[in-house]
């Protein structure tokens, strides 16, 4: 209402700015333009999440698989692969394929393994990206072998890393229908940066990891001939990367037909605990050679030149020694603060030798060391393990404990080769420590080993 108590009438709006107002084919430009910003937008959210899965993993098989499946998702393709090249780079060493269902797989069976022919080939003679809208109609396609699922549409894009392409990364069918277009050439540009930094990181992991394991073994004794005793050995390094070990075994006879078998452990997993190890490992064997003493006598001096000559390392060891009676074999040990050995009877019964453990070398070379004794019955196997072959953060002892055992009673009477190995594969420690096992067999009644072939 005006002054005058007249109602206002509505503004006019002038034809020519009705005139002004955007086409229709504006509008759907325009629309077409904030699709494809979404569109990127989601694609970006979606790489940088990508990025952080990828680099969070160093197992090289894992990352493989990961940086596959993660490019499948970006672009919403139906299949993807991974081609690793052998060294000389000319040619496929390693095929990882992804999205092919069940009938496919079973369809593909017997079928070789692409070696880098036809379009697979083209990428690894020209590593440049390559988007393929029709496969079949492309001149260096080679065709699919039978059983093969069809496939229409291709991005291929290289995986370098140190300036050393490592593989091809292939991706078949967006499964929206369409080829694949610039963006998701872009985005997968851009993982690929960061897939060749997390494979070469998983590479190195693996180079690392294989150093320490072969460092570690070379420090662990080759044990002689023990006949007529039966020994096996396993050392399994622990899943933490360069994580070196202090885990140790040893075994050997002396003169007068007694043999002795230790076992130990440095605390800590560094270099400075495999050295400390190997030095612990050379005077404890060359202490038991030099005269008649028992396993706590020898502990106790060992301690003793631990003290005298510097070492601080803290370290576990369990020592027996195997000795002829009458009726069948004394065994005498003595334990420094390590789990205590598994004795797997002939008859399928086991037990843990539970006696005063003593406390762990290294703590105080002033406190006696106890010497215990057990009759072991001809054909008796004697299992010495280090703490991650039972030990789990999340468990008691004692449950890793029961099922070392289980294991043991389950393969008595084999041949030990298959119950160290059983020993190693099913052991319930969590790895993430390393782990040793030491298995003794007495001999028999009639001096046989006390296994079955």
């Amino acid at each position: 209402m005006d002054e005058d108590g007249e109602a206002e009438s509505s503004p006019q709006v002038p034809y020519e700015s009705l005139l002004n107002l955007p086409l229709s084919s504006d509008l759907d430009r325009i629309a077409e333009q904030m699709h494809a910003l979404a569109r990127a937008q989601r694609s970006l959210q979606g790489l940088l999440e990508a990025v952080l899965g990828i680099s969070s993993d160093l197992d090289l098989p894992t990352v493989l698989r990961r940086v596959v499946r993660t490019s499948m998702d970006l672009v919403g393709a139906r299949y993807g692969a991974l081609g690793v090249l052998d060294d000389s780079g000319e040619f496929l060493s390693e095929f990882i394929p992804l999205g092919l269902d069940s009938q496919e797989l079973n369809d593909l069976a017997g079928v070789e393994l692409p070696r880098g022919r036809g379009l697979l080939g083209h990428l690894i003679r020209h590593p440049e990206p390559l988007r393929v809208p029709d496969i079949g109609r492309h001149p260096e396609s080679a065709g699919f072998p039978p059983g093969h699922p069809p496939m229409r549409t291709l991005l291929g894009v290289a995986i370098s890393g140190r300036d050393r392409i490592y593989g091809n990364l292939y991706l078949s069918d967006r499964r929206d229908g369409k080829p694949f277009d610039a963006q998701d050439e872009g985005v997968i540009r851009a993982l690929a940066g960061t897939a060749g930094v997390a494979i070469e990181n998983a590479r190195l992991f693996l180079q690392v990891q294989r150093s320490s394991e072969r460092f570690q073994r070379l420090l662990l004794p080759r044990l002689l001939d023990l006949g007529p005793f039966r020994s096996c050995t396993v050392y399994r390094p622990a899943s933490a990367p360069g994580h070196l070990g202090g885990d140790w075994y040893d075994a050997f006879k002396l003169d007068d037909g007694s043999c002795v078998a230790v076992i130990g452990d440095v605390i800590g997993h560094d270099l400075e605990a495999a050295a400390e190890m190997s030095q612990i490992r050379s005077m404890l064997r060359a202490l038991s050679f030099d005269g008649p003493a028992s396993p706590g006598a020898t502990l106790g001096r060992l301690d003793r030149i631990m003290l005298a000559t510097g070492g601080h390392a803290v370290t576990t060891a369990c020592v027996c020694r195997f000795e002829p009676v009458h009726d069948g074999w004394l065994m005498r040990w003595s334990n420094a603060g390590h789990p205590p050995p598994l004795v797997l009877l002939p008859d399928g019964d086991a037990c843990y030798l539970e006696a005063e453990p003593g406390v762990p070398l290294g703590v105080d070379a002033d406190l006696g060391r106890p010497d215990h004794t057990y009759a072991l019955a001809p054909g008796s196997t004697v299992i010495m393990y280090t703490d991650g072959v039972v030990e789990r953060h999340d468990q008691p002892l004692q449950r890793g404990l029961d099922s070392l055992a289980a294991t043991a009673r389950q393969l008595v009477g084999k041949p030990l080769v298959r119950l160290c190995g059983a020993l190693a594969d099913h052991y319930p420690g969590d790895g993430h420590d390393d782990m040793a096992v030491l298995v003794l067999r007495v001999p028999g009644a009639g001096g046989a080993d006390g296994s079955r072939s």
